[in-house]
């Protein structure tokens, strides 16, 4: 889920963390509070089934590398939790 964007700054790296569809609204405003992360709007093409081609724009949580890793583990904790109740 981790992917490399844009430089904003020369000597700063950073990548996203896609937000899935169906992650409560909670957690989304949860996370940038409890880590150094922006959430951004990311336009993105979909690949499965009968959306080929679709473009959409999704949510997802943008800072430096080691950051967006703990807040894909996070977050899937948490996802998993919720479900799980």
């Amino acid at each position: 889920m981790t992917e490399k964007t844009e430089n904003t700054e020369p000597e700063e790296q950073l990548y996203d963390v896609l937000i899935p569809p169906g992650v409560p609204q909670k957690l989304i405003i949860e996370i940038p509070n409890k880590f150094k992360v922006k959430v951004v709007e990311r336009r993105e093409k979909l690949k499965f089934a009968n959306m080929e081609g679709d473009e959409r724009d999704l949510l997802a949580f943008r800072g430096k590398l080691e950051v967006v890793q703990e807040v894909e583990k996070y977050m899937l904790d948490q996802l998993k939790a919720f479900i799980e109740k």
